[in-house]
């Protein structure tokens, strides 16, 4: 896998930065997820492929034992607020004196500097502040965010995986490391980097909802079902909206022209009365190989078994034994493996990792015994 021999030292946080940690696990690093003791919550929905290591960083020998691992580490990837490591002489300026090739990411809200980078937020704060909120939302409606993936997953998360290859391609090349300061709000605006090219071109000059590609158009909406499920409709382009318009049965030269605006809620009623009468199933085997843009709106349920994914493999099935999605993009000589192992507990790998790090067992067993490390090693249910 492309990333093996990388030693990523994750601490322990909210979902971002799990997911992150993840995302480098499932292509080939070796993630040590740092966990305080008696960690809980939402850590282990991401812990895929990664192994725990509790220690207590608010003792002086903690924070000890994590600058002895840092030193032998390619990346530490820390997720909390501006301060925090520093407060612990955990911060970067640290940890690269003693390790000048550490790559040190810095994955929060605000980024580390700004008059918000010391407060609390979550996703719906950071779109907000992006912009990206203002557009989101049905028209006469209050602004909507879509759960939490475009600010904490796909701004936060997945940007700063990418900083982090992309610092380690130009380590390759200076032999240093560098810091990271990935931003859910930077993050998520250049997510939206098309939104603000198309903003001065005039395609959201409408009200939110109202507009092309926001739900105004009555070819790029979603429409319910005579069996009170949905599709989704996106013939933008004229050839598509034809395919669209003689699957619904209706004819072009008895409707305005596409991209009559004024028309549109009006268009948008004839076509829901349209597809209030076939059940999802039958609009699939009107529109499936088609060039409509017409597809089924597949619950979680349905994804795997659609015939594209399976035919893709786009779904497996993970140590947990539940179907998760395959780690993407796909690699034709290096494709990510996700682990098969069950996710870890707590402390389980924190005797094992401290041993490879270079750590005695005399001084493991000190660490435990003073309850500056935590090792629960799995035991199976017989």
């Amino acid at each position: 896998m492309p990333l093996r021999g990388i030693t990523v030292l994750e601490l322990a946080g909210l979902a971002p930065g799990l997911f992150c940690g993840m995302v480098l696990a499932d292509f080939g690093a070796r993630v040590v997820l740092v966990e305080r003791p008696g960690a809980v919550g939402n850590v282990r929905l991401l812990a895929r492929g990664k192994r725990s290591l509790v220690v207590d960083l608010k003792q002086p020998r903690g924070v000890a034992v994590l600058r002895r691992l840092s030193a032998q580490a390619d990346v530490v990837l820390e997720p909390f607020r501006r301060g925090v490591m520093e407060k612990l002489q955990l911060g970067p300026e640290i940890l690269q004196k003693e390790n000048p090739k550490l790559i040190y990411a810095r994955l929060s809200g605000f980024g580390q500097s700004g008059r918000f980078s010391g407060v609390a937020g979550h996703d719906i704060n950071y779109l907000a502040l992006s912009g990206v909120l203002s557009k989101i939302g049905r028209s006469g409606e209050n602004p909507h965010a879509p759960l939490n993936l475009l600010a904490a997953f796909g701004g936060g998360g997945l940007m700063c995986a990418l900083g982090i290859l992309m610092a380690l391609f130009e380590r390759t090349r200076s032999g240093k490391g560098q810091i990271i300061d990935a931003s859910m709000v930077e993050g998520a605006a250049y997510l939206s980097s098309f939104l603000w090219k198309t903003e001065n071109k005039g395609l959201w000059k409408q009200p939110r909802g109202e507009n092309l590609i926001d739900g105004g158009a009555p070819f790029y909406t979603t429409y319910r079902t005579a069996d009170g499920e949905f599709m989704a409709v996106g013939a933008l382009e004229p050839q598509f909206y034809e395919l669209l318009v003689k699957g619904l049965g209706l004819k072009s030269d008895e409707l305005p022209n596409q991209m009559s605006i004024t028309d549109w809620p009006e268009m948008k009623k004839k076509f829901a009365d349209v597809f209030a009468k076939k059940t999802k199933a039958e609009w699939c085997q009107i529109f499936d190989g088609t060039d409509a843009c017409v597809t089924p709106v597949l619950t979680l349920e349905e994804v795997p078994h659609h015939g594209h994914n399976k035919e893709r493999g786009s779904f497996v099935i993970d140590g947990e034994q539940e179907v998760i999605p395959r780690p993407a993009p796909v690699l034709s000589n290096t494709p990510a493996v996700p682990s098969s192992q069950r996710d870890p507990f707590l402390g389980e790998h924190t005797e094992e990792i401290l041993k490879e790090f270079g750590f005695s067992q005399e001084e493991i067993d000190q660490l435990n015994s003073d309850k500056i490390t935590q090792c629960n090693k799995w035991k199976p249910k017989l």
